[in-house]
């Protein structure tokens, strides 16, 4: 999409689903931060209120509206009160999300149509609103997906399966607006497991005490990083972390090895003993302990704060000078090697030849 030119952040209002909590609020606080006036929107009306006023009070600008993303309505109604306070918006994040650990067979399909209810519809509904809205003026659609819309975690079949239909759209989506000659850029974010109320909020259907993301788990702020870069950069996709990338890569290159190993590991890597409070626990179907960016269940594994393979995909320019100044030095210090003991050695002599 070499045509789109997106506006700096600090002119730009920017509508986020799913902004009461984890990864979307981190993407509220941090777009805040950096001067953007702000829509946000999720069900649970209380928590979205404080966080407007929090933003306030430090200076930034947000609106808030409550709205399930199912509902396509209240989505519609959320993209005309940006209208009536900013004039419109120029980037949409669908950030929204909920999450199901169990066995397929043993999930109801009335929560795996919930499921999709959020996670997908949520992000075709929010998607072509906002295709409506930016074809004229131009902007940026940003999609959150997952390392599992590339590759299926054991335990999680419903969840991987709504990610996988969100690339899916996304690209469709992409390819068509393209086609069209509109100046709208349409981006995937894939996060790797992200420290958020993910492993609260998730309905655990494994008799476990807890739920968690399997290690290693990344600081939410890392995501919001990528979405914001977005927002400014027009980008086809964004992975965030390198411990899910690269298990989406073994599962591409070695995809029977991947599956034996999640089979022998998955419920160890994705349980715990550590169960949420009662009033954070499963949002499937209503809001539940908004207002944190991450668990307040500690995590068993630390949470990274640092990404290079994010750092990599967001300075690509940076990023190649630096390996090819790398690469230089390997190959001056190999060609200043010297052979053999140390010595330089001498040609040979001319008359032991024949």
């Amino acid at each position: 999409m070499p045509t789109t030119r997106l506006k700096p952040l600090n002119r730009q209002v920017v509508v986020i689903t799913g902004a009461s909590s984890g990864i979307g609020l981190a993407t509220a606080r941090l777009a805040a931060a950096r001067g953007a006036r702000l829509v946000l929107v999720a069900r649970n009306a209380e928590a979205l209120q404080t966080i407007a006023e929090d933003i306030r009070a430090r200076g930034g600008q947000a609106e808030w509206v409550a709205a399930d993303v199912a509902d396509r309505e209240a989505l519609d109604a959320a993209a005309r009160h940006a209208e009536e306070v900013f004039g419109g918006f120029d980037s949409w994040v669908n950030d929204a999300g909920a999450s199901i650990y169990g066995e397929l067979e043993k999930t109801p399909i009335e929560d795996q149509r919930r499921l999709f209810e959020t996670n997908y519809w949520g992000v075709v509904h929010g998607s072509l609103i906002a295709a409506r809205h930016l074809r004229p003026k131009g902007g940026a659609i940003v999609n959150l997906g997952s390392v599992l819309s590339d590759r299926a975690m054991i335990l999680q079949g419903a969840y991987s399966a709504t990610k996988h239909a969100v690339k899916a759209f996304t690209d469709a989506l992409r390819m068509e607006l393209e086609r069209d000659g509109a100046p709208v850029s349409v981006t995937l974010i894939k996060p790797s497991g992200t420290e958020t109320a993910f492993q609260e909020h998730g309905r655990n259907l494994l008799g476990t005490p807890g739920i968690r993301v399997p290690p290693p788990a990344y600081d939410p702020r890392l995501v919001a990083r990528a979405i914001l870069h977005a927002c400014e950069h027009p980008k086809r996709d964004i992975v965030v972390g390198f411990g899910g990338y690269a298990i989406a890569l073994m599962g591409q290159l070695f995809p029977r090895a991947t599956d034996l190993m999640m089979e022998a590991l998955g419920e160890t890597a994705q349980t715990t003993d550590k169960a949420p409070a009662p009033m954070r626990a499963d949002s499937l179907y209503a809001p539940k302990g908004d207002g944190t960016e991450r668990s307040l269940t500690r995590p068993v594994a630390p949470v990274r704060q640092t990404s290079l393979l994010l750092e990599a995909q967001l300075h690509p320019l940076a990023t190649a000078a630096i390996l090819a100044g790398l690469g230089a030095a390997v190959l001056g210090a190999m060609a200043a090697r010297p052979f053999g003991d140390g010595r330089m050695r001498a040609a040979p002599s001319r008359r032991g030849w024949r």
